[in-house]
């Protein structure tokens, strides 16, 4: 089995940070905290040296932003590349201890469900592209988020409980909040000066899609709800031309607002996927009825992410 071998790319600890973003070390979990420690100083250093910032991007969204991705297939080539990443991107994911970017483990839920035993998101290479392209540059790569979420409820910035109630969401977390705060969290143990946030990722629709299930108001509405997220992320974190990119998930009305949204708002993005096999955009999923992408489409998810930040937006 090849996930011995890869240990040293994956290591999880669900322990929370304080409100400095500093833990309380468990016994066990000594020589993980001073190696992070020792990681994130090391990078500060180096870039103040340099007098270069730190470069951050933000992802967001429900499970293909959490991702499915078989960690167990990565190849050699995968893992080689991810170990040269991990020399210079470092990863926040749900309030899980900050490590270098990395392959997760699930939940036991999904591991059960998907039968994975470790997983990934469009963070994998994109990071792995970005490290290629920018070898100089020291990134941080922050996550939030959840399978099955909306943005007409949850991710909402202008949430309310009516909203949240039609998506039988009222019990779960304001997650646009919740987002916004954790990464002012995360970002506070640096200086203002010694970080730009250079981009987000967006991969959301799939819960606002469910007409049937929700009735056609998200569906109808995500166009608008979409505008008023980016323009409250580049409010809240005052960054007014923060590139943001789309990745199409769901569909109809969901699509449309998403395509609306890119071609009407100055620097955003819309990366298409297409139902026919023979496209290049055509990603495989594990198929009905658990859905979601595989190994081989979630890679492509992150190299396309990276392919449309060099060429449109870069460093």
């Amino acid at each position: 089995m090849k996930h011995e071998s890869m240990s040293m790319y994956n290591n999880n600890n669900n322990s929370r940070y304080n409100s400095k973003f500093q833990r309380v070390p468990k016994k066990n979990n000594m020589k993980l905290q001073v190696f992070i420690v020792t990681f994130v100083l090391s990078i500060t250093m180096v870039c103040q040296a340099q007098n270069e910032k730190i470069k951050v991007f933000l992802l967001a969204g429900q499970s293909n932003m959490d991702g499915r991705g078989d960690g167990s297939k990565l190849t050699d080539k995968d893992l080689s590349l991810l170990k040269k990443a991990q020399e210079n991107i470092l990863f926040a994911y749900n309030r899980e201890n900050i490590t270098p970017l990395k392959i997760t483990t699930p939940k036991p839920f999904h591991a059960q469900k998907f039968n994975l035993e470790l997983i990934f998101g469009p963070e994998l290479f994109f990071g792995i592209e970005l490290a290629k392209k920018y070898p100089k540059d020291k990134m941080l790569l922050i996550k939030r988020s959840v399978g099955g979420t909306s943005l007409y409820g949850c991710w909402n910035p202008n949430w309310t409980e009516e909203k949240a109630k039609v998506m039988s969401e009222e019990k779960k977390p304001k997650l646009y909040t919740d987002f916004i705060n954790y990464t002012k969290e995360v970002l506070s143990v640096y200086n203002k000066e010694e970080y730009e946030i250079c981009g987000m990722l967006w991969v959301q629709g799939e819960a606002d899609s469910g007409v049937k299930k929700y009735g056609e108001t998200p569906a109808n509405e995500y166009g608008t709800n979409l505008h008023d997220l980016i323009k409250a992320v580049r409010t809240d974190l005052d960054i007014p031309n923060l590139p943001f990119q789309i990745f199409q998930v769901g569909r109809g009305k969901v699509v449309e607002g998403m395509k609306s949204v890119a071609s009407s708002m100055n620097n955003v993005s819309f990366i298409p996927q297409n139902l026919d096999p023979k496209s290049p955009d055509y990603l495989k999923t594990y198929g009905p009825p658990i859905g979601h992408y595989n190994y081989e489409s979630m890679k492509k998810i992150g190299q396309g992410f990276a392919k449309d930040f060099i060429e449109n937006y870069g460093l």
